[in-house]
């Protein structure tokens, strides 16, 4: 086994604008107990960027080199970094410089894949940010502290959108009265309204 191997692969994960050069979301990882041999941040898994101002740095330094790219695979500031166009934004994985490549790909792909079945085909600046706690929560299933998880898009879906448990409590609760009877006309309704908006 080599020395500088670790389950720590993943240093961040980060979702850019293209349009003007803002941060979506960032979710950057330090392994939670370093190695006793550890000297600073130079070790497996490390997370070289932890101000703020580190970070937005070197953000902003990705997005202008892979604006420019035409492969998905790149070696930046002593980092593996893997990345996805999709719409206005751009997907990254970024890993240590000894990381493999085709683990960080298969990350992104996970992460865009699921992207496009929670946001049904439309990632994009705006919906991601309406449904900024569903691209969270796909984040955190592919990825936790650094380690990968999961990389099936269907699972890492299903994981995300389990249906609401409020909707089988309300049926429970609706009595037969004519009131009873409005309440379960106007849960018929909106339930109606929902599916014909999200096209059934």
């Amino acid at each position: 086994m080599a020395p500088n191997m670790s389950l720590f692969s993943v240093n961040a994960v980060l979702i850019l604008s293209t349009d003007d050069s803002s941060r979506i979301l960032a979710k950057y990882y330090s392994p939670p107990h370093p190695p006793s041999n550890a000297h600073g941040n130079n070790y497996p898994g490390a997370n070289p960027y932890v101000a703020v101002k580190d970070q937005k740095a070197f953000e902003k330094g990705l997005l202008e080199k892979t604006s420019k790219q035409t492969s998905d695979i790149i070696l930046y500031d002593n980092r593996v970094v893997v990345f996805k166009l999709e719409s206005d934004v751009m997907l990254y994985v970024v890993g240590g410089s000894d990381e493999n490549e085709l683990f960080l790909y298969t990350v992104i792909l996970a992460l865009r894949d699921s992207l496009n079945i929670l946001l049904k085909n439309s990632v994009d600046k705006r919906t991601i940010i309406e449904n900024y706690d569903l691209v969270s929560l796909a984040i955190d299933e592919i990825v936790d502290d650094g380690i990968v998880l999961e990389t099936d898009p269907v699972v890492i879906a299903s994981r995300v959108s389990k249906p609401p448990q409020q909707d089988i409590s309300a049926v429970k609760g609706i009595d037969l009265s004519e009131e009873g009877l409005q309440q379960l006309w106007n849960l018929g309704k909106s339930k109606l309204g929902e599916r014909i908006r999200q096209g059934l």
